[in-house]
C-alpha cells in the first residue's frame, strides 16, 4: 500500500478529532475501577467506536457526493432521522462547548491572579477565554486554523515534557488496585473521547473514495488515541492516590488540579497546567467554531447581515448560562455528551446501516442488533450516572 500525504493527513484528521480535552477527565473517572479495568475499557470501546466507524463508511460509500452527516441521516432514515440527527449534533456540540468553558475558566481566573496578586472568583476567566477566543470563532475560519496549530504546538510539546517527567513519580503498588463493579461510572465519559466519526464524510472525499486507505486510517487513526490513553492512564493513576483522583471527582476537577497539589515544587506542575490549557482550547476553538458554522447554516442565515453576530451568540450564550449555574460542570456536561455520542455516532450509523444490501446476513444483522444495545445501555449509564 502506498503512503501518500493524504493518508498520512487522513490519520492525523482521525487522531486529532479524537484527542481531546476528554483525556483530561478519564483517570478521574476511572481512579475508582483501578488501571486494569480501565485499560481494558479503553480497549474495547476503541474496538467498538472502530467497528461503528467502518459502518458509517459504508453507509456513506453507499451514497456518492454525500458530505455531511446530516443529509446521510435523512437520506437512509427519511425526515425523523434528519431531524433527530439534527438535534443530538446540536445537543452534543453544546455540552462540548460547556465542558471546555467550565474547564477553561479557572486557567484563565489562576492567571489573573497572578498579574493582580489577589484571589478572584473562577467565573471571571470566562471574560478573557471568551474575549480573546470568542473572537477568533468570529474572524473565521482561517483565524481559527491559525491560532490552533499554535496551540497545537503546545500540546506536543507539554504532552512530551509529561511523558518525560512523570515516569519517575509512577508507584506501580498504585496500579495494582481494582474494583471492576466501578468502572460503568466512565462508560459515558470515555465514549465521549473517541468520537471522531464526524470527520469520515469529509475523509472519503479526501481520499477519494480508497476504500483500501480509508478503512486503514480508520483504524491506524483511532488506534492512537489508544495508546495516548493508555500511556495517559498508567502515568496519572502510578502517580496520583487513588484519594485525590477521588476528591477531584468530587470537586468536577480534571486529572490536572490533583497532579498538580501532588507534585507542588516539581516543573511538573507547571508544564501540566500548560498541557491542560493547550488540551482544553484547541478542543474548544474546534468545537466552537463547529458549533457557529452548524448554526448558521442550519438556521438559514447566510443571507443575513448581522449573520456572524447571531450565530456567535446563539454558540456561546446556551453553555455560558449552563457554567453560571453549575460552574464546576466539566465532567457533568461531559457525561450528557457521552450519552449524546452514544446515539450519534453509534445507534445511527447502525441504523442506517441496517438498510444496506451489504448488512443482510443474519451475523452482520446480530452486530447490528448488538450496536444499538451497546449504545442504549449507554445512554441508560449516562442518565443514571449523571
Amino acid at each position: 500500500m502506498k503512503i501518500s500525504h493524504r493518508f498520512i493527513g487522513g490519520l492525523l484528521l482521525v487522531a486529532g478529532t479524537a484527542i481531546g480535552a476528554g483525556m483530561l477527565v478519564i483517570p478521574v473517572v476511572t481512579s475508582f475501577a483501578g488501571f486494569f479495568p480501565s485499560l481494558a475499557l479503553l480497549f474495547f470501546v476503541w474496538l467498538f467506536f472502530f467497528g461503528t466507524a467502518w459502518l458509517l463508511l459504508d453507509v456513506n460509500l453507499s451514497l456518492p457526493g454525500v458530505s455531511n452527516f446530516i443529509s446521510m441521516t435523512e437520506r437512509k432514515l427519511g425526515p425523523w432521522g434528519k431531524g433527530f440527527c439534527w438535534i443530538v449534533y446540536l445537543a452534543l456540540l453544546y455540552s462540548l462547548t460547556a465542558a471546555y468553558i467550565a474547564s477553561s475558566a479557572p486557567l484563565f481566573a489562576l492567571a489573573i491572579q497572578t498579574i493582580v496578586g489577589g484571589q478572584i472568583p473562577s467565573l471571571v476567566g470566562v471574560i478573557p477565554l471568551l474575549g480573546i477566543f470568542g473572537v477568533f470563532v468570529y474572524i473565521g475560519t482561517k483565524a481559527v486554523d491559525r491560532t490552533n496549530r499554535a496551540l497545537m504546538i503546545g500540546l506536543v510539546l507539554s504532552y512530551g515534557l509529561l511523558l518525560s517527567f512523570l515516569p519517575q513519580h509512577v508507584q506501580f503498588a498504585r496500579l495494582g488496585m481494582m474494583n471492576v463493579g466501578a468502572i460503568w461510572l466512565a462508560v459515558p465519559l470515555v465514549f465521549t473521547s473517541y468520537g471522531f466519526h464526524i470527520v469520515i464524510p469529509t475523509l472519503t472525499a479526501y481520499l477519494h473514495h480508497n476504500v483500501k486507505h480509508l478503512r486503514w486510517v480508520i483504524f491506524i487513526g483511532s488506534l492512537i488515541p489508544f495508546i495516548v490513553y493508555a500511556l495517559w492512564e498508567l502515568l496519572v493513576l502510578g502517580a496520583i492516590s487513588s484519594e485525590d483522583l477521588a476528591a477531584a471527582w468530587q470537586s468536577g476537577e480534571s486529572a490536572i488540579a490533583p497532579l498538580s497539589r501532588s507534585l507542588q515544587g516539581h516543573s511538573i506542575g507547571t508544564v501540566a497546567k500548560a498541557f491542560s490549557f493547550f488540551a482544553i482550547l484547541t478542543s474548544f476553538l474546534g468545537v466552537a467554531m463547529s458549533l457557529s458554522d452548524f448554526l448558521a447554516d442550519g438556521l438559514k442565515m447566510r443571507k443575513m447581515s448581522f449573520e456572524k453576530e447571531v450565530s456567535c451568540l446563539l454558540t456561546f450564550v446556551p453553555p455560558l448560562l449552563f457554567v453560571f449555574f453549575y460552574p464546576q460542570g466539566f465532567i457533568l456536561a461531559l457525561q450528557y455528551a457521552g450519552v449524546l455520542v452514544a446515539l450519534l455516532l453509534c445507534l445511527l450509523p447502525a441504523l442506517m446501516a441496517w438498510r444496506l444490501p451489504a448488512y443482510q446476513k443474519l451475523w452482520r444483522k446480530v452486530w447490528l442488533l448488538g450496536v444499538m444495545g451497546i449504545s442504549f445501555a449507554v445512554v441508560i449509564l449516562g442518565i443514571c450516572s449523571s
